[in-house]
């Protein structure tokens, strides 16, 4: 079980998960920090990249923040 650290940017023209040079990922979020629409963009994004189901990804840490622990089972 994987657990990756991504920097989310939410309001962004486009989503888009990538993988920084040095490792880390980014987020791009379409979705705004509200209701909690941003995260739930961000699991979806996460598991497409992965290949596995959203119920397969949980957020671990940083709900409220932009730098996200997120757990990938599988």
């Amino acid at each position: 079980m994987p657990i990756i650290e991504i920097k989310v940017k939410p309001n962004a023209r486009q989503s888009l998960l990538s993988q920084a040079e040095d490792g880390s990922w980014v987020a791009s979020l379409k979705s705004p920090p509200v209701d909690g629409k941003a995260n739930e963009e961000l699991i979806g994004l996460v598991a497409e990249r992965f290949g596995c189901a959203k119920s397969a990804v949980r957020i671990r840490s940083g709900a409220g923040s932009r730098r996200k622990r997120v757990e990938v089972e599988g």
